[in-house]
C-alpha cells in the first residue's frame, strides 16, 4: 500500500530559534503587530510504499529520527494515511 507522511521537524522550545527570532523582531517593519513569538521547523512531506500501516509507521519513525530531526535539538511530529 502507499502511504503519505506529513511530518513536521521543530527545534525543542527550550532552546533558543535565532531564525524565528529574526523574523519575530522584523514582523513590525512589514506592519504585523502582536505576534509574540514566532518557531521556525521544516515541513516534509513523504510517499512510501508498505505492507500495513504499522509498517509504514515504523518506516516514518526510523527516517525522523535517524536522518530527518536531530533528536538533540529537535522534536517531531507526523500523520499518516493512505494515498
Amino acid at each position: 500500500m502507499t502511504y503519505l507522511a506529513e511530518i513536521n521537524v521543530m527545534p525543542h522550545k527550550e532552546l533558543l530559534d535565532p531564525q524565528g527570532k529574526a523574523v519575530a523582531n522584523n514582523l513590525s517593519s512589514i506592519d504585523v503587530q502582536g505576534v509574540e513569538d514566532v518557531r521556525i521547523g521544516k515541513h516534509i512531506t513523504m510517499r512510501l510504499e508498505a505492507a500495513s500501516e504499522d509498517a509504514a509507521r515504523e518506516m516514518v519513525e526510523r527516517a525522523c529520527k535517524k536522518l530527518l530531526a536531530n533528536p538533540v535539538m529537535e522534536g517531531f511530529t507526523y500523520s499518516l494515511k493512505q494515498a
